[in-house]
């Protein structure tokens, strides 16, 4: 992987990671059609979401403290379990289960044939289409502190359909969180939490990997996180108070344009499905 091109996917991780538009999309058709390649492959992306999932440590850095420190209190008494945050910290790891066992279950698969571009560009369509209605309607009455065991399992499994790319593990999330009834903030913000043991972990797993690769190195792997790290940092503080007073229409539309622009691509032979063999 060229300098150019390591710092172009980090631009792309930063911008597209927490929006509701799939930063594995937007890799695999970046990639493909400026450098006629696979952009590192999964275990490249995995990596460099390091540097956003960082941004969100230090954005959240309060709140999560807080959940560790009484989610630790409550294993020892001193805090009851049905505290509200030791009760987050319960779900988030409860809701991190299916897509840490379907992404080792289906790693080859992930890695391999789900990297199509057909694929991508379905996904992308068929989950605007699921997230312009579960915006329209979504009746907007819990907060996180309603949060229950069973929404927590629930928001695991429509994160794990993020193992898709196309997808988007924000908008998979958030498109669950709002059918269930959440607010679009509360929504948003538990897609965060919980994505972080799912991401860190995978990313530490795969590290080995993408260094090892051929086309990859330290060098471009280092700019490509840092550089997801800064912009994925000024996104989260932008989509907060974005979606205060705003919908998801701008990305359901920016999704099917997407997803039609794609299918084009494809369908003139501008873009190869499959991947690169070179």
């Amino acid at each position: 992987m060229s300098w150019l091109q390591a710092i172009v996917l980090g631009l792309v991780q930063g911008l597209t990671e927490f929006l509701p538009i799939s930063s594995s999309a937007h890799q695999l058709i970046v990639s493909r059609l400026a450098f006629g390649n696979d952009g590192g492959g999964a275990a490249f992306t995995a990596v460099t979401q390091l540097g956003t999932e960082t941004a969100v440590l230090i954005y959240f850095w309060t709140d999560i403290v807080h959940i560790i420190r009484q989610w630790a209190l409550s294993l020892t008494g001193k805090v009851s379990r049905d505290d509200p945050d030791a009760r987050m910290g319960w779900l988030v790891i409860i809701g991190t289960i299916p897509i840490g066992i379907l992404g080792l279950v289906l790693k080859s698969v992930i890695e391999g044939p789900l990297r199509n571009l057909w694929i991508t560009a379905t996904m992308l369509l068929v989950f605007a289409l699921i997230l312009a209605v579960a915006d329209a309607t979504a009746k907007q009455r819990k907060e996180l502190s309603q949060l229950t065991w069973r929404d927590g399992l629930l928001y695991g499994l429509f994160q794990a359909l993020a193992l898709i790319p196309g997808v988007s593990r924000s908008g998979g999330t958030i498109a669950g969180g709002l059918f269930m009834g959440y607010t679009r903030t509360a929504a948003t913000r538990y897609s965060f939490l919980l994505a972080i043991p799912a991401v860190l972990s995978s990313g530490l797993f795969e590290l080995k990997d993408a260094v090892g690769d051929h086309s990859s190195g330290w060098g471009q792997i280092l700019i490509a996180t840092l550089l997801a790290f800064g912009v994925g940092y000024a996104v989260i503080a932008w989509l907060m108070r974005y979606i205060s007073s705003h919908d998801f229409k701008p990305f359901v539309i920016y999704r099917i344009v997407l997803a039609v622009a794609l299918f084009v691509l494809l369908g003139v032979g501008v873009l190869d499905a499959a991947a690169p063999t070179s």
